[in-house]
């Protein structure tokens, strides 16, 4: 009976990936009456859980952090994709989309997948416990990116408004790489071991990757999340029009849409880190959500710089007076969350506080 469900399991899950992005090329640019939104939204859910499991089969066969890694980086690579397509289709009006998504992609890992995660994990477990060295450096990243790329344009004066001139986008572009890269090298190679969960007494646990599958279910399942991926993103991009006319209609800032796009795109990682918090595996959460960020400012910056060089209209980065309250609050509670290497339900909910007043100033800025 238990091998008849996996099969299940298994079969759904690789179904679905194909369904939604056969789903997403019959559908793509098109006006979508009621019933096929109904259906495109029923896929995408389906889609998104593929995505989970299937990010999490490749995580057990590598091991940590690359399974993380994997995750954060394929849902950034197709969210920066994304971005710039919307961008070259939108002209003036789409001048602060990459400065929107990026933002909501900071505030949503830093405080919403963050503070669900402790919170959960500290209900769970009574204490969540993490690595403070490996989060505090991922944390540092994240700070210096948002900072460099989303704060100091608001603050120059080489060109009107919060832009960049292009010299110093092309060093935002070109910092944003370095650091992503060298963080990388740093969580991946030289210091894995600081990234890795640890257990009640702080012994480091290193052993899930043995009892992985094998090399070509690991290739599949890479496959079908890319699939899974594109087809998430796709589907979110086409019931986009109903999210904005329902917006409008309940008289909310165009900006909401924004938001509520990078909560569709990032549903999968929330899920997966909310299942490894369950399991006690706090680190791999903090893992996913801090590498998210990262990987969402570290990608999306250079992709949207290179981009701009045939792109029509201003390329707006600088955040508001208070988005910048909002980003300097999350980081200096962030720091005070990760310095113990030790989080209660408190801290849980001090980050979910914040993500809160996040989503309460979007619609009523």
């Amino acid at each position: 009976m238990i091998t008849r469900l996996r099969g299940l399991a298994t079969q759904w899950t690789a179904a679905v990936p194909i369904l939604a992005v056969v789903l997403l090329v019959l559908t793509w640019g098109r006006d979508l009456p009621g019933a096929v939104v109904a259906l495109v939204t029923l896929v995408l859910a389906g889609a998104v859980l593929a995505a989970v499991h299937h990010a999490e089969v490749i995580a057990h066969r590598v091991g940590e952090p690359f399974g993380s890694l994997v995750l954060a980086v394929a849902v950034t690579i197709i969210e920066v994709a994304l971005i710039v397509t919307l961008m070259a289709d939108g002209g003036d009006k789409s001048s602060t989309l990459a400065r929107d998504t990026v933002f909501a992609a900071v505030m949503i890992t830093c405080n919403g997948i963050i503070g669900l995660c402790l919170l959960v994990g500290a209900l769970r477990h009574r204490v969540a416990v993490f690595q403070s060295e490996g989060t505090g450096a991922a944390l540092a990243t994240v700070a210096t990116l948002a900072t460099l790329s989303l704060v100091l344009p608001t603050f120059t004066t080489s060109k009107q408004g919060p832009e960049f001139s292009t010299a110093q986008l092309t060093f935002a572009a070109l910092a944003s790489l370095v650091l992503y890269g060298l963080f990388v090298t740093t969580q991946t190679v030289r210091h894995r071991e600081y990234f890795l969960p640890i257990t009640r007494k702080g012994e480091v646990i290193d052993s899930e990757e043995a009892t992985g599958p094998s090399t070509r279910t690991a290739l599949i399942s890479l496959g079908l999340l890319a699939l899974a991926l594109i087809g998430v993103v796709g589907l979110a991009k086409g019931v986009s029009p109903t999210i904005e006319s329902g917006v409008e209609s309940a008289g909310m800032p165009h900006s909401v849409v924004g938001v509520i796009i990078a909560l569709l795109v990032l549903l999968p990682e929330t899920i997966a880190a909310v299942r490894a918090t369950r399991r006690d595996r706090v680190q791999t959460s903090l893992n996913l959500a801090l590498g998210s960020a990262m990987a969402s400012i570290g990608l999306t910056i250079p992709a949207v710089a290179v981009a701009s060089v045939w792109l029509s209209g201003p390329l707006v980065l600088g955040l508001g007076p208070t988005h910048m309250v909002l980003l300097a609050l999350t980081l200096i509670v962030g720091t005070l969350t990760v310095v113990p290497g030790r989080a209660t339900p408190l801290q849980g909910g001090v980050h979910l506080v914040l993500f809160a007043a996040y989503l309460e100033l979007a619609v009523t800025p």
